[in-house]
């Protein structure tokens, strides 16, 4: 049987991994997060139609953009019925 202070230290670490893994799920479903994901793929978007001299990159960015983060706020949503539903 492992000593006091063996068992001690296992779950100091159990706790600090659990203090990461709450920081990356708080981070993972921020409005922070969201929105550096909208900016970036905006800046991307607008970045290839400039260079494929597509019309009004700026205007036209948005469109792709807006669809993109829409499309990560929805998998919450499926992964809840997915969860439900599906998985055993």
């Amino acid at each position: 049987m492992p000593p006091i202070k063996e068992l001690q230290q296992e779950i100091e670490q159990i706790k600090e991994r659990n203090k990461r893994v709450e920081a990356d799920k708080a981070w993972e479903t921020s409005w922070a997060r969201k929105i550096v994901v909208l900016v970036l793929t905006y800046i991307v978007i607008v970045i290839f139609f400039s260079f494929a001299r597509l019309p009004e990159p700026f205007l036209n960015a948005i469109v792709p953009a807006l669809a993109f983060v829409l499309s990560t706020l929805t998998i919450p949503v499926i992964k809840k019925f997915w969860l439900e539903k599906f998985y055993k």
